[in-house]
């Protein structure tokens, strides 16, 4: 797992093992750490995109502080959102600190070469689907062996983690103001080239919903958009709770279906304490649920 034969890279993964490190190392993010979207957008470099990426996220991310990061791949854009709390608090937990890290990458732009699907723990595989990077239960896919770091060679689209908890003195906030102040004036210059740009994102979604001859009535259209909102509630139900499953220990699935609006999980044998934890980490997610027998659980979606 040698980089320039000097810093190894490491997968960071919830389902991972503790490190033992006393050496810098780079680290791959899990696609679970963050969120990506792959984008067509009127704009020619990733510094224009970055502007509007909380906007492009905002009906996407659960509540939380949140960072950002773009980068354009021939005509496409990858966007980013991740939760730096959230990675640094995985990262303490691992056994690491700021001094084991020598850079910080996402799955999507370092792992694009992967043929198929690639086990990453007992339970989870990565794939690449259609240029995305993505999870899946090993169950889903066949594997073709596990994910090897030994001589990936990174980009260079790694990130820097930002711990929210910091406290500002007083000399620091006046700086701050200062610098935030002479951003405005300078802002104020840009904002009629930041609303063209964002004039061009609206015409584009205009030429789009004539291209694909959407429905002629606001009432036929917002018809349209409550069926795709229940598929997406739907699917976000799903991701719940497949991720809510992979959480309970000590428990091996049987079979897992989707009928049209629920899940059905089979387990082999489910113990009372597995039984209870489920249940506590179901209601958590807020699902509605109920145990058809004492190993099958039906999950409302």
């Amino acid at each position: 797992m040698n980089f320039n034969t000097k810093y190894k890279t490491y997968l960071l993964d919830p389902h991972a093992k503790r490190f033992a490190l006393d050496e810098k190392v780079n680290l791959i993010l899990s696609p679970s750490l963050y969120w990506v979207k792959k984008l067509s957008l009127p704009l020619k470099k990733a510094s224009e995109a970055k502007k509007i990426l909380p906007s492009l996220f905002e009906d996407t991310l659960p509540d939380g502080e949140y960072s950002y990061y773009v980068y354009k791949e021939g005509e496409d854009f990858f966007a980013f959102a991740y939760n730096d709390k959230e990675i640094l608090e995985l990262i303490e937990q691992k056994g690491l600190s700021a001094s084991n890290i020598k850079n910080i990458y996402f799955a999507q732009s370092e792992l694009g070469f992967i043929d198929g699907a690639k086990k990453i723990n007992d339970t989870e595989s990565i794939y690449n689907k259609d240029g995305i990077i993505i999870l899946l239960p090993c169950c889903w896919i066949d594997e073709k062996g596990s994910l090897d770091l030994t001589n990936i060679e990174h980009s260079k689209h790694s990130i820097t983690l930002t711990n929210y908890g910091h406290i500002v003195d007083l000399k620091s906030l006046y700086i701050v103001g200062a610098i935030l102040f002479a951003f405005i004036v300078l802002l104020t210059g840009e904002y009629i080239i930041t609303k063209q740009k964002a004039d061009a994102i609206v015409a584009q979604k205009e030429s789009e919903f004539t291209r694909k001859h959407l429905k002629a009535t606001m009432f036929e259209n917002k018809a349209i958009l409550k069926k795709y909102t229940k598929e997406y509630t739907q699917q976000t139900k799903l991701r719940y709770a497949m991720g809510a499953l992979l959480r309970v220990r000590d428990v091996e699935i049987k079979s897992i279906s989707l009928k049209k609006k629920s899940l059905v999980v089979l387990f082999e044998k489910l113990p009372q304490s597995a039984k209870m934890s489920l249940q506590k980490k179901l209601k958590m997610k807020k699902l509605s649920f109920k145990f058809v027998s004492d190993t099958k659980v039906e999950i409302a979606l």
